[in-house]
């Protein structure tokens, strides 16, 4: 599980990004929910690199998940009161 919150309070390695197999630092918060799994307020989040927020919120965005994409600078500094979740594991 990436969490930004945790690696920038122990000075640990960026978070990294979701993508399967990528290791390049996440720059991008992508912020979803199954609604026939969670409630409407619900927000599952995996984390994109430059090159993989394209591919990512396309995969969530077909299905009707995608519900936001921030940076992930913007959802650290607690806009509508986001930060302190933990992102999800890699997809």
């Amino acid at each position: 599980m990436n969490s930004p919150e945790t690696a920038a309070e122990s000075g640990a390695t960026p978070p990294i990004c979701s993508a399967k197999g990528c290791r390049a630092d996440a720059v991008w918060v992508l912020a979803w929910n199954n609604p026939k799994l969670h409630t409407p307020e619900r927000r599952k989040t995996w984390l994109a690199c430059e090159e993989h927020r394209e591919h990512l919120s396309s995969f969530l965005g077909v299905r009707g998940f995608l519900k936001e994409v921030v940076t992930l600078a913007e959802w650290d500094s607690g806009a509508d009161g986001r930060a302190g979740r933990d992102p999800d594991e890699r997809p």
